[in-house]
């Protein structure tokens, strides 16, 4: 059944309600196990996670440094796909309802799934993938190479299925860019703190506080996540205080990168308890 009214957006409603900051992590479906995925989620939710960023791998990701790279090709390898992350969101919604759940990837896995699933008469979605996204409990989806002038008819689609397209933007965006993606872009934008991969350069903390006004004055009330650096508690907190959530990715992948499969989920929950401490002094 579809949802007409987006997770995401009561999710930040009710953080801004509480003057709170929402902490997104990321982490690659089926990395470092296959079947690991769903406890992760819900040991993030445990630890204070807001959102959930679920990384699609990908043979090709343009966006990701060597570290979500290396990830991505291991789940690959343990034959994990689309398919298989679909049914972790799935598993996950067994259990909880709340939490907001997006795919984080790139256009040729979803492009691949609709040549492969056809989508019936009567369904209210034009894309196999949105159909099924929405009945496995996604709740947005940001597709890195998915320009916002290509892709109005697929957010359109999402949206109507109860779901939001997410957008990155950089310290490269101009003006027109931002205005094009305030267009359709819902849930939240993910700005980009720095200019190249994930995991790559060191955040400069004054730069996204001086760019993330620019972006607002496009987005209106749309929140404004900052990604791309974060480490530790104290760059957490210091972009806590400027931007609307904080995303961390690179740094959880390093942390489970090595460990055994019991130590996985504990190691996550106590790092990302740090985060949220931190986020919530501010």
């Amino acid at each position: 059944m579809s949802r007409k009214i987006s997770r995401i957006k009561a999710c930040f409603d009710k953080l801004k309600e509480n003057k709170r900051t929402a902490l997104i992590p990321y982490v690659t479906a089926g990395f470092p196990f296959a079947n690991i995925t769903p406890e992760l989620m819900h040991g993030m939710v445990d630890a204070g996670a807001d959102v959930i960023e679920l990384g699609v791998p990908f043979s090709d990701p343009s966006a990701d440094g060597p570290v979500i790279q290396k990830a991505g090709d291991k789940a690959l390898a343990l034959g994990i796909g689309l398919i298989q992350v679909l049914a972790m969101v799935k598993t996950f919604r067994q259990t909880d309802q709340q939490t907001p759940v997006v795919l984080m990837g790139y256009a040729n896995p979803i492009e691949r799934y609709d040549q492969r699933h056809e989508v019936e008469a009567g369904s209210s979605a034009k894309s196999a993938f949105i159909r099924d996204a929405a009945a496995a409990g996604v709740d947005g989806v940001l597709v890195v190479d998915y320009p916002p002038e290509e892709c109005e008819a697929f957010a359109a689609d999402l949206k109507a299925n109860g779901m939001d397209l997410i957008f990155l933007l950089a310290p490269t965006s101009t003006d027109q860019r931002m205005a094009q993606v305030a267009r359709i872009a819902s849930g939240y934008v993910y700005y980009v703190s720095l200019k190249g991969v994930t995991g790559a350069g060191t955040l400069d903390t004054d730069a996204v506080a001086s760019m993330l006004p620019k972006i607002r004055q496009h987005m209106g009330s749309t929140p404004v996540g900052v990604g791309f650096g974060i480490r530790d508690a104290a760059s957490a907190k210091a972009l806590g205080k400027v931007a609307d959530a904080v995303v961390i990715g690179t740094k959880i992948i390093q942390v489970i990168s090595d460990m055994p499969y019991e130590k996985v989920v504990p190691s996550v929950k106590n790092f990302l308890r740090e985060i949220r401490a931190a986020l919530d002094e501010n």
